[in-house]
């Protein structure tokens, strides 16, 4: 890329090989550090696995696939289910919502956009749980919502949100939406608004240019909006805590009654496998449909 720079020309040289090296070595620590913790972590579940327990309920190193076999339970698939059934509902409703957020800051932002992307972004640093609180009370049964929706004639007074299914998701699309917003961002805002344009000038209208441009465009951000949300809320013991009852409780839920409650490592162990094999194959599908796509994007 030529730069002009007062009378002189000047070109702008890409890293060499010597520039590469230095940027390898300075990532090599941190590389190493996180490989070996997480490899290490991984390990030490996968051996808790297929441990034992003693009287106290201590863990005992060995090989028994007791705890294992028992993640046939249905009680056990039921909570899988219910979890997965969530993270899914979850993602779909934050997509719906992160797009035309996304899309307004992106094409009608102007100069406000950054400042409206930091609003959006910076009460999320503050920590999960007192966030988590925070809504819980608000979809209490006195909270400000459903006092709001009762004078509207919306709701009566046995309208519940908390220990529901619908206030899990819920508090799930209040803890995780940001995380869909900010790659649909990413995505609108590398748009090249003349292909919106060349398909409203081929008498394409509003609701038909966006589903057949905007929204291939930018189907990469919503893609890895949903697997940044998925895995997340997978996971998540927070919300249903919170906000869910008996009846709501999901798979992050058991993998902490095993550990802390239950003094069942070996189950807490193989739950948390089970866990991560389910995350692994939706990366592993996230992972397929990238490289399909930029085989696509370079024919």
């Amino acid at each position: 890329m030529t730069l002009l720079r007062g009378p002189f020309r000047t070109r702008r040289r890409a890293p060499g090989a010597a520039g590469t090296r230095m940027w390898t070595w300075f990532m090599l620590p941190g590389t190493l550090w996180m490989t070996g913790f997480l490899i290490a972590s991984l390990l030490l579940v996968a051996v808790l696995a297929v441990g034992t327990t003693d009287e106290l309920g201590n863990p005992r190193f060995g090989f028994d696939l007791g705890s294992v076999r028992a993640l046939a339970d249905p009680a056990y698939t039921e909570v899988l289910a219910r979890s997965l059934g969530y993270a899914l509902l979850t993602c779909v409703i934050c997509l719906l919502i992160a797009y035309p957020v996304a899309y307004t800051i992106a094409l009608y932002g102007g100069r406000y956009k950054h400042a409206m992307i930091a609003a959006i972004v910076v009460p999320f640093f503050a920590n999960y749980l007192v966030r988590m609180y925070g809504w819980s009370v608000v979809l209490s049964d006195d909270g400000p919502l459903l006092r709001a929706l009762r004078s509207l004639g919306l709701a009566d007074g046995g309208t519940k949100i908390l220990n529901t299914g619908f206030g899990v998701v819920a508090g799930l699309v209040y803890g995780f939406v940001v995380f869909m917003i900010i790659p649909l961002y990413a995505a609108l805002e590398r748009l090249d608004v003349s292909l919106i344009e060349a398909g409203r000038d081929l008498y394409g209208g509003p609701v038909r240019t966006f589903f057949f441009v905007t929204l291939p465009a930018t189907r990469q951000g919503a893609t890895a909006g949903l697997v940044l949300v998925f895995l997340p809320a997978m996971g998540d013991f927070v919300s249903a805590q919170l906000m869910g009852g008996p009846d709501q409780i999901m798979i992050g839920n058991l993998i902490q009654d095993k550990f802390f409650q239950g003094q069942n490592w070996p189950l807490g162990s193989a739950l948390t496998m089970l866990l991560m094999l389910v995350l692994l194959l939706g990366m592993l599908g996230y992972l397929r449909r990238t490289r399909k796509d930029e085989a696509e994007a370079r024919r």
